[in-house]
C-alpha cells in the first residue's frame, strides 16, 4: 500500500513538474516561433517555386526541377536539391535581416539606458556633500 501512494506522490509531483516546464514564457514563445517559422517556411516554398525557379528556368533556359537517370532506374532530384538550398538562403537572410533589427531595437534601449545612467555634475557634487557629511558625522 505504501508503495502504491509513493508512486502516485511522484506521478503527480512530475505531472506539476511537466507542467510548470510547459507553462514557462520562454517554451510558450519558442512553440509559437517553431507555428510561425513552419507557416513562413511555406510562404517562402511558394515564392520559390512559383516565382524564383521560373524566372531561373526563363533565363538561364535549365529546368530548376530537373532530374538526374541513374541506374536501375533511380533518379537524383537535382532540381529539388537546389530549391532546398535557394529556401535555405532566403530563410536565412530573412532571419540575419530579423535578427538585426532586433539587436538594433535592444541597442537603442540599452543607449537611453545608458543616458539615464550619466551623471550630471550637480548629481556628482551632492554625492561628494553627501559623503562628506557621512564622514563628519563618525
Amino acid at each position: 500500500m505504501a508503495k502504491r501512494e509513493e508512486i502516485a506522490k511522484k506521478g503527480k509531483g512530475f505531472i506539476a513538474e511537466f507542467k510548470a516546464f510547459i507553462l514557462r514564457g520562454n517554451v510558450m514563445d519558442m512553440a509559437i516561433g517553431v507555428i510561425i517559422g513552419g507557416a513562413f517556411q511555406g510562404i517562402v516554398t511558394a515564392l520559390t517555386e512559383d516565382f524564383i525557379n521560373p524566372l531561373i528556368n526563363g533565363i538561364g533556359g535549365a529546368e530548376v526541377g530537373g532530374t538526374l537517370k541513374i541506374y536501375g532506374g533511380q533518379v537524383i532530384k537535382y532540381g529539388d536539391f537546389i530549391t532546398a538550398v535557394i529556401n535555405f538562403i532566403i530563410m536565412a537572410f530573412i532571419l540575419f535581416l530579423l535578427l538585426k533589427f532586433v539587436n538594433k531595437v535592444l541597442a537603442v534601449g540599452k543607449k537611453e539606458e545608458k543616458k539615464d545612467s550619466i551623471k550630471t555634475d550637480e548629481v556628482i557634487l551632492l554625492e561628494e556633500i553627501r559623503d562628506l557629511l557621512k564622514k563628519s558625522r563618525k
